[in-house]
């Protein structure tokens, strides 16, 4: 959006602020200033000039040699322009100028033999306009000599700001003085009213029917008669052209003036060609063409919302103004409408006819739907100022169902454990009260606001929390030399994922950040899924509800430029709605997840050695490491699936008691086609929520074993359907507590084993804390509970 700081200055007092320090404070509040435009810089060297004699050029037709002084000096000066004069004055650009349109320097020179010291310049040469027919000729009130940009009030400073989406409250000059208002401790300057109206939507003049108070829930309506269309005053061309706005006419200029002070998008109709002086609000029930301001015939698809007379379509709601009810020099009667549309229905039809405009800009963002009104009266009151008239005072409002101000209450202490320290209240207070937040609850804890209907983003207390910071100054914040951790048992959030990020980097992990929306073909568990609205891509149309499937884009990326070798992880949100559809916030869970991924090599050949591959084993090594933690250790167990799914060959589960902590495992070829990856690779997702809220225990010190294990290895041929989570509780369930560990070191598969058999090999240790054991004790219990095995699982020892 741009914005003249000379325009800003109507609507609050700059004096004593540099423009740096203006562009600092916006920029750091949110509002990035992409670019500073000194107006009167383009205009160096180009001053209000005299022409005192004009002759006939004695070696060409079309060319003049004229006297033009600065009012110390008279200068020659050749120019082909048709209607140069003697006693006009006009804008001279002397030797060493740089004329804007073009970028070239005036030099001393002879044009067909005859001197020129300056050029007498066009409007479309100092890109004032497109008028190149002739030289430009100003007031007879402008001073000789002056600088051409004070002349024309374009010693100015127009900044260049980028506006986030869910602000749609800066997109005027008033926005902006709004946030400086608030950063600088100064008021705003609002423009006033003196003009009484009633509201009557019976009014005689005009019929309003609104048939869709979905997509308009308001439209307000001011009628002024007898108006004459001509051009603008200077003082209004300056406004806009000093934003890059062309002066079209007064009734024009005036509401596009509006717009870019107020924000709120206006429309003049010419009230003669509404037929049957009606004013329709509906959705379009099949195709039709319709020809916008622009001339250009537009093809309308159903469902979008149109502006129509007693007959037919006079507008694209939010959008654009039709041709056919367009304002035109022999216009006497207006209609200026002022509406809330409703901003993805805006989104939706602007995007259908790949259409953005100034009006659809804002409207698809939200505009203020309680100042529709006072924004309509504004402009009528500039109208009648500068094009005669008289405004009726009985206006249209349609406005059924009056939008409610929300409330939300912000906590002190919140505040200060946000940003690490604390802001004293009655700044906390001040700041709110200069947004223009009403304060209708105060103590020592809160502060419970009204929120104005311009501010549609803030909804939450972590809103309110964000406006204290970006006023406040992050400069402000002060910098902790030295923080203080009390010991305890309590785990912080922050360093928790920071030991996992430590020690997955000490692995050889990379961290990645991945969109959190993924494509409807890529997404896991569908049904629980949540749709975007208005996805800007077919890419990004779900909530992620995996880390796995943003993952894998990273490393398909990453495959794709040969970059094959990957160990990369990610802590990041998942989203999931409770039932097949979301109707409320409250419908939609998340939580944090963990993630790391391996594939390709992990050691590369060399003279020591050969190439590896990244194996099952690597994964769920890695994923012990990434969850180990003293207080954790007895507590999570893992479980093992051999049987293949939609996303898993094989895989493995992380459990606290019948909790799931996470699943990993050998992702399958099918699965990975879906992201054009054609090798193995290995995930493992942590919920790390789950693992946050857990009660800890505090350490306990054990000795050293002081008596020897005993450890016996045997294997079993069993049928390849007995898993080997089935044979591990066999083991466990029919040992004493003696045996203390169980691991399989071996998994054995071969027609010489039996049809549909395979060979697990187990390791299984045995000690005592309080004694040594002794041989013939372990040899009972080893052996009854191998004939246990046999028996329940129709096993066989292997030899």
């Amino acid at each position: 959006m741009i914005v003249s700081l000379n325009w800003l200055k109507d609507y609050i007092d700059l004096d004593g602020i540099s423009t740096e320090e203006i562009v600092e404070k916006l920029t750091t509040s949110g509002s990035e200033v992409d670019e500073v435009i000194d107006k009167a810089k383009d205009l160096n060297g180009i001053v209000v000039g005299l022409v005192e004699e004009v002759k006939k050029h004695p070696n060409a037709d079309r060319l003049s040699v004229c006297k033009v002084t600065d009012g110390e000096k008279t200068y020659d000066v050749v120019c082909g322009a048709p209607n140069v004069a003697a006693n006009q004055k006009v804008a001279f650009a002397k030797i060493g100028a740089i004329i804007p349109n073009g970028k070239f320097e005036i030099k001393k020179s002879k044009i067909r033999g005859e001197l020129s010291e300056g050029m007498i310049c066009a409007e479309d040469e100092l890109e004032l306009g497109d008028d190149h027919d002739g030289i430009l000729v100003l007031d007879e009130g402008a001073e000789i000599g002056q600088t051409f940009a004070d002349s024309i009030g374009m010693n100015d400073v127009v900044l260049d700001i980028a506006i986030t989406p869910n602000r749609a409250d800066s997109l005027s000059h008033i926005g902006i003085a709004r946030d400086l208002a608030a950063i600088f401790g100064r008021k705003v300057k609002y423009p006033t009213s003196e003009n009484k109206y009633k509201i009557n939507n019976n009014n005689e003049l005009l019929q309003i029917v609104n048939e869709d108070i979905e997509n308009c829930p308001r439209y307000s309506a001011v009628i002024i008669k007898e108006i004459e269309v001509k051009e603008s005053p200077q003082w209004l061309k300056e406004k806009l052209t000093a934003i890059g706005l062309r002066p079209i006419n007064n009734i024009v200029d005036a509401t596009n003036f509006v717009l870019h002070e107020i924000g709120q998008p206006l429309h003049a109709f010419d009230l003669e060609e509404l037929a049957d002086a009606k004013i329709v609000i509906k959705q379009m029930g099949d195709k039709s063409k319709f020809v916008t301001l622009d001339s250009k015939e537009r093809s309308m698809l159903p469902n979008s919302l149109m502006i129509c007379d007693g007959k037919k379509p006079v507008a694209i709601a939010g959008v654009m103004g039709g041709e056919n009810s367009e304002v035109s020099n022999s216009t006497k009667n207006i209609v200026i409408e002022s509406a809330f549309f409703d901003p993805a229905s805006v989104r939706k039809t602007a995007k259908k006819l790949n259409l953005s405009t100034d009006a659809s800009y804002r409207f698809e963002r939200g505009t203020d739907i309680n100042g529709t009104l006072n924004t309509a009266m504004r402009a009528a009151e500039i109208i009648t100022d500068i094009a005669g008239g008289t405004i009726v005072d009985e206006v249209i409002d349609i406005y059924p169902k009056p939008f409610e101000q929300k409330e939300v209450s912000v906590r002190f202490f919140r505040i200060a454990k946000i940003i690490g320290f604390e802001i004293e209240h009655y700044i906390i207070k001040d700041i709110l009260k200069n947004l223009e937040f009403e304060i209708i609850e105060h103590d020592l804890i809160h502060i419970k606001v009204r929120v104005p209907s311009f501010r549609q983003d803030i909804e939450r207390e972590i809103d309110l929390i964000e406006e204290v910071i970006r006023i406040f100054g992050f400069e402000n914040i002060p910098n902790v030399e030295k923080i203080s951790i009390p010991l305890s048992s309590k785990i912080d959030e922050t360093k928790f994922e920071d030991s996992i990020r430590n020690k997955l980097v000490a692995l050889g992990y990379s961290e990645v950040v991945s969109n959190s929306l993924i494509s409807d073909e890529k997404t896991i568990d569908y049904a629980h899924s949540i749709k975007v609205l208005n996805p800007q891509s077919n890419e990004m149309t779900r909530l992620r509800t995996s880390l796995i499937p943003p993952m894998l884009l990273n490393v398909s990326r990453n495959i794709k430029v040969k970059e094959d070798n990957l160990m990369l992880f990610e802590i990041g949100q998942v989203f999931k709605s409770k039932d097949e559809k979301v109707k409320v916030y409250d419908d939609i869970v998340e939580h944090q997840s963990l993630i790391i991924t391996m594939t390709g090599k992990k050691n590369l050949k060399n003279w020591f050695s050969e190439d590896g591959l990244f194996n099952f084993y690597d994964l769920t090594s890695n994923a012990d490491s990434a969850t180990t933690n003293n207080y954790l250790d007895s507590k999570i167990k893992d479980s093992y699936n051999e049987e293949a799914n939609e996303i898993f060959d094989f895989s493995f589960e992380k459990k606290i008691k019948n909790t799931s902590l996470g699943i990993g495992g050998k992702l399958s070829s099918e699965f990975l086609n879906k992201f054009e990856i054609e090798k193995d690779v290995f995930v493992f997702e942590l919920n790390l929520d789950i693992l946050k809220k857990l009660k800890v225990k505090k350490k306990e010190f054990h000795s050293i074993l002081k008596y020897p294990k005993v450890i016996r290895d045997f294997a079993f041929i069993l049928d390849k359907d007995i898993s080997y989570k089935t044979v591990v509780g066999t083991i466990k369930n029919n040992s004493s507590n003696l045996l203390k560990n169980v691991k399989l070191f071996d998994i054995f598969e071969s027609d010489t084993l039996g049809k549909d058999k395979k060979s697990l090999a187990f390791q299984l240790e045995y000690f005592d804390e309080t004694k040594t054991l002794r041989e013939e004790e372990i040899d009972k219990e080893f052996w009854s509970t191998i004939e246990k095995v046999k028996t329940k699982l129709k096993a066989e020892l292997r030899g």
